[in-house]
């Protein structure tokens, strides 16, 4: 019969398990002397947040929105950032275009193209298209 326990196999494990946990320690205090982030931006990428970001108060809440035959589809009411910070997306009304009551659809906020008279292009964006979109609602 087989016998699961082997004193050499134990020492082996434990010698493994003190190595690691050493090794954990040691990555723990470096990350606990470095500290926190700095708070705020630099010179440099605020320089870049002015000149290259978009003010979703100034330049883009409230902003038409044309397809690429630069027909009205709507307005960009919102704009919604996902919980995990990596995507921001543009709630757009777009009743009138539809011809039927006023309604929000979702579409990522780089799909909107900013164009040099500073309207927004929403590229594809036909009334079939835009009709079989869900209906955005925000939850209570």
């Amino acid at each position: 019969m087989f016998d699961s326990f082997s004193p050499r196999i134990s020492v082996q494990r434990a010698k493994t398990v003190l190595c690691a946990g050493v090794a954990l320690t040691s990555v723990v205090a470096q990350a606990q002397v470095a500290g926190p982030a700095a708070l705020g931006v630099g010179t440099t990428e605020l320089r870049e947040v002015v000149t290259l970001g978009w003010s979703a108060k100034r330049q883009v809440l409230g902003e038409p929105v044309y397809n690429e035959k630069s027909e009205r589809i709507g307005t960009v009411d919102d704009v919604v950032i996902a919980v995990d910070m990596a995507r921001s997306y543009a709630v757009i009304g777009v009743g009138a275009y539809l011809g039927t009551g006023k309604r929000d659809i979702v579409v990522r906020l780089s799909q909107l193209i900013r164009q040099v008279d500073g309207s927004f292009v929403l590229v594809g964006a036909t009334k079939e298209v835009l009709k079989s979109l869900p209906t955005f609602e925000y939850e209570r």
